[in-house]
């Protein structure tokens, strides 16, 4: 009997299905609760699949099991914190974007799979509490999981954002947006729209809504306090910055990166501290010393457009040289490369790097490490590279490089490429690498 039908049998004898919430007592007594989930083709035939309330995934092999029995799912409580009725504020009004992503995704227990599943509108009716805080207005911009934006999407969002936001009509603008490329959106916002007057918060969850452990409604709900209440301006990613409920990071849009594939903690800022931490009921717990100000009448500086002719290429052992010849011979301007260490690549690849420079490509360095910056005076083979025409960038993030040279090819050209990719535009680089832990210190306990 295939696994499948192995599974199918086993269920058919209780009258269950894929999608049913059941509880499961094993042989040895313990107990569980959660939804039947599909079988992954290659798995153990008799293995029985089971999401817990947790949003886990575990295996349980048939042979195991004492009792299975349907059972009522618990209620999820999107906001275990709400003490009052909520009454609508009319005072303050933020724009809630749509762009898609797991914040607006439901799981489907039937296959297994996470799909768009509501829209802005309906995650706002489970969090009655942001109506409290200001009054909302939502809009569907576009509904694509992150991985699947374009440049040409970044200019679709920043066109829409500059709009709202020189209409005048809200004290903020929050987004709602995939985790995966969250910060190359950061990013390219944070290019184009240069000092807004208010804040522009990406906000997005690591766990869909409706599961019990899904982050959405709190890092929504703070997102929506940050964009009414906060005296900042900018371009900001908010999410969790404790695996638990208790704090929320505010992050710069340049500098922040998602460092883990599932924690609800994933996203950190990278070598600068975030700009706020707010406990779950909305309290400042730590604020940084400086950020731009929130100023109703400073007009924002936009330049939105952004090219295709840029790319980010990761250096490996063993790198082919036809990369980088593909980049050339299909018209590629400006290229970063994500060097080992200190800002370093092997030496087989100096011969068509030489090349790409002779033939006007722009080649710029950044590191693989996380944290710290390129130095490419230490090693002869950094200084190899500076001289061939190779430029480093400092502490600039990988992911934001290739956004702002995207940017800076899209609207300024390529003869102010080398100028700019080195200038201080939106915070990309700081003057100095931080003496905290790597995590950040707060002065609270994450």
């Amino acid at each position: 009997m295939a696994g499948r039908d192995i599974i199918e049998f086993f269920l058919s004898r209780y009258g269950l299905s894929y999608g049913d919430y059941v509880s499961i007592v094993t042989r040895d007594g313990k107990r569980y609760t959660g939804y039947i989930m599909p079988k992954h083709e290659y798995s153990s035939p008799n293995i029985l699949v089971l999401k817990l309330d947790n949003g886990y995934n575990i295996g349980l092999s048939v042979e195991r099991i004492e009792d299975i029995k349907s059972a009522e799912p618990p209620r999820i409580e999107l906001m275990r914190y709400l003490e009052e009725e909520v009454v609508e504020s009319r005072d303050k009004k933020v724009l809630v974007l749509s762009i898609g992503g797991t914040i607006l995704s439901k799981v489907d227990y039937v296959t297994g799979a996470v799909k768009s599943a509501v829209s802005a509108e309906e995650l706002l009716n489970f969090i009655p509490e942001a109506r409290g805080i200001a009054g909302v207005e939502t809009s569907i911009l576009m509904n694509k999981y992150s991985e699947h934006l374009l440049p040409s999407d970044w200019e679709t969002i920043a066109s829409e954002v500059y709009k709202r936001i020189i209409s005048k009509k809200y004290d903020g603008i929050v987004i709602l947006h995939g985790t995966d490329t969250m910060g190359y959106t950061a990013a390219a916002l944070s290019f184009a729209i240069r000092e807004p007057p208010i804040p522009i918060v990406l906000v997005g969850s690591q766990r869909s809504s409706d599961r019990p452990s899904s982050d959405a409604a709190l890092n929504l709900l703070s997102a929506i306090r940050v964009a009414v209440d906060s005296d900042l301006a900018g371009v900001y990613v908010a999410m969790h910055i404790s695996s638990s409920d208790k704090y929320i990071g505010v992050f710069r849009g340049t500098r922040v990166r998602k460092n883990h594939t599932s924690r609800r903690d994933a996203f950190q800022s990278i070598d600068v501290p975030p700009v706020l931490v707010l406990d779950s009921k909305g309290n400042i717990v730590y604020k940084a010393d400086n950020y731009l100000a929130r100023d109703p009448d400073r007009p924002p500086v936009y330049y939105g457009k952004f090219s295709d002719r840029a790319a980010l290429l990761k250096f490996y052992p063993g790198m082919s040289p036809s990369l980088f010849r593909i980049l050339i011979d299909e018209g590629y301007r400006a290229v970063i490369v994500e060097g080992s260490g200190l800002g370093h690549v092997g030496k087989h690849l100096y011969d068509v790097i030489r090349l790409a420079i002779e033939k006007g490509v722009h080649i710029y360095m950044t590191s693989q490490c996380i944290w710290g910056r390129v130095n490419m005076n230490v090693y002869d083979t950094g200084r190899f590279l500076k001289r061939m025409g190779v430029i480093p960038l400092s502490n600039m993030l990988s992911e934001t490089a290739y956004v702002k040279a995207s940017w800076i090819l899209g609207n300024f050209g390529e003869e102010m490429l080398d100028e700019l990719m080195v200038s201080n535009v939106s915070g990309e680089v700081t003057d100095r690498s931080p003496v905290w832990d790597m995590r950040g210190d707060y002065g609270i306990e994450l």
